[in-house]
């Protein structure tokens, strides 16, 4: 398979008219199903018009000419709504109902509250790198869309990975170790994060790469441009896997090549008046929160 290129031009939201609704989600997820129509019903009231609602990732979503999507869920709702979206990427709005929601960042109550402001059209959208991640064997090839992160990995007998890494068709370095994730500024506060990666700005334009557990003392994470490819061997080692945004999609041998570059389409997330990249640092992942000491009198 081959990626298909994406729509030529970029369509924002639209100015005039009713607003155009896309309303997604996992109806597998408790509150999901119930929130959603509480939100369909605050839609309709604002004169608002539902020209997709899909809890099951079952819908067709391209040509509907949506302004919005409202995701209920959390992360993992957003980045299963950007691949069921395509290469017709609409502006997100996310509904956190999982567990962090480092994306979703508002709740039902202030979803509810919110709608007004957001149908005066009163946000702004952030546009996001998205990648192609291209796997190459004997057998064929295919793409995949992604946000967050590309990760090589090993699996059952869960031996050490050999990886060779090429940036732009030159050789860059080896790994010896558990894998290894190529991560958007998006995804990097997810595995990246967990594997000792930076946390990136969200507006930046590129990939960082980082080792997971290598044998090393001297391998670093490396943050370099978007604008190039990134070519992933498995030299040696069996049970090694390829995971796209946290879904596992091929086993890997030495026959297969796993390339990560950029993706055509952008990924848009609504934010409203207020809330801040570095708020949700502070508030989801207590960044920078000094200890909690104590302030008895006396104390040292």
């Amino acid at each position: 398979m081959t990626c298909p290129p994406a729509p030529r031009g970029r369509r924002d939201l639209v100015r005039r008219g009713a607003m155009r609704v896309l309303i997604l989600g996992n109806d597998q997820k408790p509150r999901v199903p119930v929130e959603a129509d509480r939100v369909r019903g605050a839609i309709l009231a604002l004169g608002g018009e539902i020209v997709g609602f899909d809890l099951r990732q079952e819908m067709q979503l391209t040509g509907l000419g949506a302004d919005l999507a409202i995701v209920l869920g959390g992360d993992g709702a957003i980045l299963r709504a950007a691949r069921q979206m395509g290469y017709e990427q609409t502006p997100v709005l996310g509904v956190n109902l999982g567990k962090l929601g480092f994306l979703a960042d508002l709740t039902a109550q202030e979803t509810i509250e919110a709608l007004p402001r957001v149908f005066r059209r009163d946000f702004h959208v952030t546009r996001h790198l998205m990648f192609e991640c291209v796997i190459e064997s004997p057998e064929g090839r295919e793409c995949i869309l992604g946000l967050n992160e590309v990760a090589v990995h090993t699996g059952p007998p869960f031996h050490i990975l050999d990886v060779e890494l090429r940036i732009d068709g030159e050789a860059a370095t080896g790994y010896a170790g558990d894998g290894l994730i190529i991560s958007t500024p998006v995804g990097s506060t997810a595995h990246n994060l967990a594997a000792g990666g930076p946390i990136l700005g969200q507006d930046l334009s590129v990939f960082v790469i980082t080792p997971i557990c290598p044998h090393s003392l001297t391998y670093r994470p490396l943050v370099d441009s978007a604008e190039k490819t990134y070519t992933i061997r498995v030299q040696q080692g069996s049970g090694s896997w390829v995971s796209v945004d946290g879904h596992l999609v091929a086993q890997l041998s030495p026959s297969h090549e796993v390339t990560v570059r950029r993706a055509e389409v952008e990924f848009r997330l609504v934010k409203l008046p207020g809330r801040t990249y570095y708020q949700t640092l502070r508030d989801k992942l207590r960044w920078g929160i000094p200890p909690n000491y104590r302030t008895e009198p006396g104390a040292e």
